[in-house]
């Protein structure tokens, strides 16, 4: 998947899900700030990423992710390590795992 599909895919992601304008998913948009999303929306944009990369994200990386560019390149890093084999993923993360009370609005 090139790096222009994975960006398609994410903006079809957002509009669908979060009804923003696809002008707005510029790849230096901030997703807290400027595209308003919150941790809960984030978990659901993974879960959705899940079917493109075929693998459980990585709590500790996906939780760096600030930017629609860093998010473009989060999903281009899972793809590069190759589907999950059956039975590893496990069950879906825990919301806290993947976005701990570090995020600004969060209690």
């Amino acid at each position: 998947m090139t790096r222009d599909e994975i960006h398609a895919r994410i903006t079809e992601i957002l509009v669908d899900s979060f009804e923003l304008e696809a002008a707005d998913i510029r790849p230096e948009a901030t997703l807290y700030e400027e595209l308003d999303l919150d941790s809960i929306d984030a978990i659901d944009i993974f879960v959705q990423l899940r079917e493109v990369t075929g693998r459980r994200p990585d709590p500790e990386e996906a939780r760096k992710v600030r930017t629609v560019e860093e998010l473009i390149a989060f999903v281009e890093a899972e793809i590069a390590k190759g589907p999950e084999a059956e039975g590893e993923g496990g069950a879906p993360p825990d919301p806290r795992e993947l976005f701990g009370k570090d995020r600004e609005g969060d209690d």
